[in-house]
């Protein structure tokens, strides 16, 4: 017991303290500032040169301790204190982004140093995307020309995939967003964003983060609306990105409407109460009636557990139909809908295999509960339909195909002779 108490003092005692200071002077980030500073002093504005120097300091200076001080430099010529002013005790570079020319070709020759640097030292992936969500929240402490410059480097950077499109949650600082920093930052961004990359390519990424449907967050909460936005954005000449914007604020809605819809089914809510309901929505958001046939199907299939047996999922179908076809009938005013409505079933029927062999019963059944005329019933047979088990669905429904044009000629032939 006496033994291992004087040990004590030689595993946790005085050596270990002044090895802890010696490590303190010996990782000092002013050494490291102060020999990238002298090689880009010395590189001058020649980025291919910069570039180069860079790679080769990486396996002389510690860039896995120091990322942070590195971009700081690359970006701001020295190191920034907390809320982006630069630290005045050491010595500064003119060469760095903050620096240079305000245009788009020096913001992208300045883009492919930082795609070298992260391209042959990977482990500075994860640090640049810090270092850039830091530089978003400091926005206030550069001047205009600062943050359009920052603006148009981070946009080439989000287009070529060097950064992740989740950096933009710096923007929703509520400071940010309060003075109007956040909007007028990203219309500089993302304008260079699509000056590289289309529309499609700019959602999926924002998509691929769950920063699509936020984009509203760039306004304070009393301007967080679509009419706002789109106005700010179309003025701006983003109106791809309004349009994109308000497509999603319809998506949501559309989403949450089918929720509601369910959910009214579920409760067994009067027909009427539902229909009521729904026109209230269209007229709200906007929605058309073929949108809108295409929300009420997936509500009404999606509001019952479906039996596993095929032969009994026909008639369970048939039973919820009959019992929804006012619902159907209200929204298919328009012969688009009709043919909405059929196409839908097609699709129903071909993605869930037990409905297979339902779908000619379910056409006939909304033929005669008046929801699909027969106009359309043709025209999906002759020209609409889907290639999605097409042999399948039109080999099922040619007989009653065929008593519907005998039933139009015949009733044809009666008007001739009436006449």
């Amino acid at each position: 017991m006496s033994n291992q108490r004087q040990q004590k003092p030689t595993l946790t005692g005085q050596r270990f303290k002044t090895r802890k200071r010696d490590e303190k002077e010996r990782f000092d980030p002013t050494q490291f500032q102060e020999s990238i500073i002298q090689g880009l002093n010395q590189t001058g504005s020649d980025l291919e040169a910069v570039a180069k120097f860079l790679d080769a300091s990486g396996a002389k200076l510690d860039y896995r301790r120091y990322a942070e001080t590195l971009f700081d430099i690359l970006v701001a010529g020295g190191m920034l204190a907390p809320g982006g002013t630069l630290a005045d005790d050491v010595t500064c570079t003119e060469f760095c982004l903050f620096k240079a020319q305000e245009d788009m070709e020096t913001m992208q020759a300045y883009a492919q140093v930082f795609n070298k640097l992260i391209r042959r030292y990977k482990y500075l992936e994860k640090g640049f995307e810090e270092e850039i969500k830091k530089l978003l929240l400091f926005l206030k402490g550069f001047t205009e020309s600062e943050r359009n410059k920052l603006a148009m480097l981070t946009g080439i950077l989000l287009a070529n995939g060097n950064l992740s499109a989740s950096i933009l949650s710096s923007l929703f600082n509520e400071n940010l967003v309060k003075e109007g920093v956040s909007a007028c930052f990203a219309v500089k961004l993302f304008k260079s964003w699509l000056s590289e990359k289309d529309i499609g390519s700019v959602s999926a990424s924002l998509r691929k983060v769950g920063m699509d449907n936020r984009l509203m967050e760039l306004f304070p909460a009393n301007k967080r609306s679509c009419e706002h936005f789109s106005k700010y954005f179309t003025d701006a000449g983003l109106k791809e990105l309004s349009d994109f914007a308000r497509n999603q604020q319809s998506i949501g809605a559309r989403k949450e409407l089918q929720k509601e819809l369910q959910e009214q089914m579920s409760r067994g809510d009067p027909l009427k109460d539902i229909i009521a309901y729904t026109r209230e929505e269209i007229k709200k958001n906007n929605i058309s009636e073929q949108t809108m046939i295409g929300l009420i199907w997936s509500s009404v299939m999606s509001s019952v557990e479906w039996n596993k047996k095929e032969e009994l999922v026909t008639e369970q179908a048939i039973k919820l139909l009959k019992q929804y076809s006012p619902l159907l009938k209200a929204f298919t005013s328009q012969g688009l809908s009709e043919l909405t409505l059929l196409l839908k079933i097609q699709e129903y029927c071909y993605d869930n295999i037990h409905f297979m062999k339902a779908f000619q019963k379910i056409v006939v059944l909304l033929y005669k509960a008046d929801v699909l005329s027969e106009e359309a019933i043709l025209k999906w047979y002759n020209e609409t339909h889907l290639a999605k088990g097409k042999s399948v669905f039109l080999e099922q429904m040619k007989k009653f195909v065929e008593w519907l044009k005998n039933a139009e000629e015949e009733s044809e032939s009666e008007e001739e002779e009436a006449d």
